[in-house]
């Protein structure tokens, strides 16, 4: 009963992080639960992602009611995601777990540093029309989407800097496209992990039911932040995980 107490409290805590940046919580799931809980890191994923997908399902239908997403933007980024995350997931279940923890904190590291590159670099203002559409937001859903198969998270932490940098959105219209995209890539890789026995399905369902409980009050703090800040607050949150993971190689 504590067990599923403390279950149920992290996935809050989570779920008010997903909610916040748009990633439904599994990105800090996956340290807390490798470095914590001592589950090897395609375990960890898989399980995470039984959180990530309710709570990615419950934050794409907040950001929409604050801030309408159009279809024909996401239509491209979930279709090239699922396709892409579906073949990430086959190739990640069958790579050495240690190998995988390691490719993984490389790639939050790098993330931050891009992230962290890009608050200090002149950019030019968010607009309001988008300045690609497809084939290009076809392209980023296919790099999300494979790394998002790949990590179980991936997609929208891709996603959501490449979107405010290069295509012009505001942080908030960047991650709710965002979620758009991981909601079908995190599905299909869900299944991919389960599949192949890499989900610990006791500590993933009560980490989903606290997350939900808790998601919407972080996407309303998402709305009510400067964007700077927000942004700010993203790339720390990055470099925080990154560390998490970074202890247990």
């Amino acid at each position: 009963m504590i067990e599923l107490a403390m279950y149920l409290l992290l996935g809050a805590v989570l779920g008010t992080v997903g909610g916040l940046f748009g990633i439904g919580g599994g990105l800090i799931a996956i340290p807390v639960l490798g470095v914590l809980f001592g589950l090897d890191q395609q375990i960890a994923q898989g399980t995470a992602l039984v959180m990530v997908v309710p709570n990615v399902m419950l934050a794409l239908w907040r950001y929409h009611q604050h801030n309408r997403i159009a279809a024909r933007h996401a239509a491209p980024l979930a279709l090239m995601g699922f396709s892409f995350a579906w073949l990430g997931s086959i190739w990640a279940v069958g790579i050495d777990p240690q190998s995988m923890r390691t490719i993984f904190v490389v790639f939050l590291l790098a993330l931050s540093a891009y992230n962290l590159l890009r608050m200090f670099s002149s950019s030019a203002p968010a607009q309001s029309q988008m300045r690609y559409s497809w084939p290009w937001l076809g392209a980023l859903g296919a790099a999300s989407g494979a790394l998002g198969g790949v990590f179980g998270v991936g997609s929208a932490v891709v996603a959501t800097p490449v979107l405010t940098s290069i295509f012009g959105t505001t942080q908030v219209v960047a991650q709710g496209l965002s979620l758009a995209l991981a909601l079908p890539s995190t599905a299909v890789t869900l299944v991919t992990y389960g599949i192949h026995h890499e989900v610990d399905w006791q500590v993933g369902l009560p980490l989903a039911a606290g997350g939900l409980l808790s998601i919407s009050w972080g996407v309303r703090v998402a709305h009510a932040l400067p964007e700077r800040l927000l942004r700010a607050l993203f790339c720390g949150f990055l470099v925080v995980c990154a560390v998490m993971l970074g202890l247990k190689l």
